[in-house]
């Protein structure tokens, strides 16, 4: 089965359309003590003259949250990011025939294929921000340790930044010695888990994601190669379309448990609490008898103390479906001594590899 690409809805920033109400401008001379304040009041500003201005404005907003807010715990570092999140969102900027209307502005292909209908309009800095980064990461590729080839992910997709779990699947998957017929990648991402699959030999890897872009983006980015022969994907939540039962299911969920609903983006790093028992249920209905659940997860949780609760340990213990053949773990690599953020736990982070099989 496979869905067209002209039947997805992306996910992508929302469109301002400017009105004639007049915005507070900023630029170089503004008072940014005012301007600051002006955000707390829930007021829109508009950035002019240079694409630099902006970014004055966000350091300047950091540094005036830094100084009102601790962010020394992990906790305290997730109540930071969401308080500059909600501010520095009311930074807005101009598109103009699909170019920011700013001076010395970097030249960003998604606002013309994201917008095709839309050539005049208003985003937020941040927003601006993020699909540059994304353009850049989607022209030039990203390698992985894991892969020959580099990962091109489409707007708005995961991909991976940090590689320990996907060495520590590779590595597992050098020793499965298993059937090597099917294999299902739940929320396939940009690919990775997939693409490491059939470089070892797999014959067919059925991927899903309930994220439109990730599906959009793999069938742009495999075309018609011999790559699209061996993943078929599908839009849809957990398993999607795929019924038939398989030798291998594996999964790389968010690693921390979310505080609050979740958008688009926040999917691919908190999970709700209803992920973890529908997609172990879903798993059993699908994994042959000596098939293998091959599950991606992280202490991060546990050692932040944003929960003692482990998901997989707790399937194991009273879910009466699975049985643990092997927990295999790697240390994650120290932060950059660079990093501002108060990152001592990561001495102590480990990633897991969890290979499960039918009671």
């Amino acid at each position: 089965m496979r869905r067209m690409i002209t039947d997805i809805q992306i996910n992508k920033p929302e469109p301002i359309i400017k009105t004639e109400k007049r915005l507070e401008l900023f630029q170089r001379s503004s008072d940014v003590k005012q301007t600051i304040k002006r955000l707390e009041a829930g007021k829109a500003v508009l950035i002019t003259a240079f694409y630099s201005n902006g970014l004055v404005l966000l350091k300047e907003l950091q540094i005036h949250l830094k100084r009102r807010m601790p962010s020394k715990t992990f906790q305290e570092q997730r109540e930071f990011r969401a308080a500059y999140h909600k501010l520095s969102n009311l930074i807005l900027l101009e598109i103009v025939d699909h170019k920011l209307d700013v001076k010395k502005a970097p030249s960003i292909g998604w606002l013309e294929k994201l917008y095709p209908e839309t050539s005049n309009f208003l985003l937020t800095f941040p927003q601006v921000q993020g699909l540059n980064s994304s353009w850049q990461w989607y022209q030039n590729g990203i390698n992985t340790p894991v892969l020959r080839n580099k990962l091109h992910p489409y707007y708005g997709t995961y991909f991976p930044t940090r590689f320990d779990h996907l060495i520590l699947f590779d590595n597992w998957l050098k020793r499965y010695e298993g059937p090597k017929k099917t294999a299902i990648d739940v929320g396939i991402g940009s690919g990775v888990l997939a693409f490491q699959m059939v470089k070892h030999g797999f014959q067919k890897v059925f991927g899903t994601d309930n994220n439109p872009n990730a599906i959009v983006g793999l069938q742009e980015f495999m075309g018609d190669s011999k790559m699209s022969r061996k993943v078929a994907l599908d839009y849809g939540t957990l398993f999607g379309a795929w019924d038939n039962p398989t030798e291998l299911i594996v999964f790389n969920p968010p690693w921390l448990p979310a505080k609050q609903p979740l958008d688009n983006l926040d999917g691919a790093i908190y999970y709700d609490k209803n992920l973890f028992p529908s997609f172990f249920k879903e798993a059993k209905k699908r994994l042959l008898p000596d098939g293998k659940l091959v599950i991606m997860f992280s202490n991060l949780a546990q050692i932040t103390e944003v929960t003692k609760a482990h998901p997989i340990e707790k399937e194991l213990a009273s879910g009466g479906r699975f049985q643990l053949e092997a927990r295999l773990t790697r240390s994650v690599k120290t932060a950059s001594d660079k990093t501002k953020r108060d990152l001592n736990w990561r001495s102590k982070e480990e990633v897991e590899l969890w290979i499960l099989t039918n009671k």
